[in-house]
């Protein structure tokens, strides 16, 4: 029996580089190895604690979501992708481990408290959006994840779900299955810069490449870059700590397109090198990335075009992997019940 891995997205915009590089290509890659049976969602209740005033927002980007992870290659026959409302399984489920967790614990988690200072709600947090992490748990344990792949700053609500699975299985006998996080290998993956320099990407901070963008935007995205401020002329010394456009090239960039793109260098390291002696002009090291992202975009692109122009296809995938999903959640929903005693009338 293989181990099952599941994770999300939540549908507050188009997905982006930092999405691909530290979760949806990890997910492309687990799922092509045959290893694990896979579940993908779209984490819409999730997106709706924070924007239950505009769910328009939610509503529009759940297809945008699915044509993202349709497009990177995620495949609807070795994956289940589905979305989170329509498993009513896991409300029940998320009440039930609501009780097992208080609200001083859910004030501490790390994450939670980013994003609650991110979106100014230190006056007035919406309780769903403040017990979230108990909304993980339920998706997780649901179906009997045992991987989570996750983005760093995600750790720390894994780490909740894993208290929460420990609890239950304590108090009710074992019936959960404990997750565990699966992080990108690289750190540089483990938490793209924005392409401002902010250390933090995202879709309301406007400093993403969206892996929709259309090749004109990506260029203007990519020219605009933040590098070195000291970075002059061509023959001043620059630097490569803070410096984006070299933390995308870490990211992305791989011997070979040196060969294809820039013969001039061998590898990344020479031509930091001769970045960080002067010589070399951003200009150039920014169209040498742009190519290199290009690259990566462009089979992303067809793919997407193609179910762009096929949705009955796209709507079939998401109501037949609910309707698995939902199968799925419903035999871990009657295990909970029994473990707890409330399934009053089974024979």
């Amino acid at each position: 029996m293989k181990d099952i891995l599941l994770t999300g997205d939540r549908p507050t915009g188009r997905l982006h580089l930092g999405h691909y590089v530290g979760s949806l290509k990890n997910r492309v890659e687990l799922q092509n190895s045959g290893k694990y049976e896979q579940f993908v969602f779209i984490a819409d209740l999730q997106a709706l604690s924070d924007n239950a005033k505009t769910p328009e927002k939610v509503r529009e980007n759940v297809v945008q979501v699915a044509l993202d992870n349709l497009s990177v290659g995620i495949d609807p026959k070795k994956t289940t992708l589905f979305i989170q409302s329509q498993i009513p399984e896991l409300s029940e489920l998320n009440m039930y481990y609501l009780n097992l967790v208080t609200v001083s614990r859910l004030q501490r988690n790390p994450t939670v408290k980013d994003e609650i200072k991110q979106r100014g709600f230190e006056k007035s947090i919406p309780a769903g959006f403040l017990t979230y992490p108990i909304s993980q748990a339920a998706d997780i344990t649901a179906f009997n994840a045992k991987y989570v792949p996750v983005g760093v700053d995600q750790v720390p609500v894994i780490e909740q779900a894993r208290e929460i699975v420990n609890t239950f299985n304590s108090l009710y006998g074992e019936t959960l299955v404990m997750p565990e996080a699966i992080l990108p290998k690289d750190d540089i993956c483990k938490r793209l810069p924005g392409t401002d320099g902010k250390a933090k990407m995202g879709k309301s901070l406007g400093n993403c490449i969206y892996l929709s963008d259309t090749p004109d935007v990506v260029k203007q995205k990519v020219m605009n870059m933040y590098t070195d401020p000291d970075h002059i002329k061509v023959e001043d010394p620059g630097k490569i700590e803070g410096n984006v456009v070299f933390s995308y090239l870490d990211a992305f960039c791989k011997d070979e397109h040196f060969e294809k793109y820039n013969l001039e260098y061998s590898n990344l390291d020479e031509m930091k090198a001769h970045y960080k002696r002067g010589g070399l002009g951003d200009v150039k090291v920014k169209m040498f990335l742009y190519k290199i992202v290009e690259e990566i975009l462009v089979p992303i692109r067809e793919k997407r075009k193609y179910y762009e122009e096929n949705l009955d296809e796209v709507y079939k995938i998401l109501i037949d992997g609910s309707d698995a999903a939902k199968k799925v959640a419903g035999e871990t929903l009657k295990k909970v019940r029994r473990a707890i005693g409330v399934e009053y009338f089974e024979k």
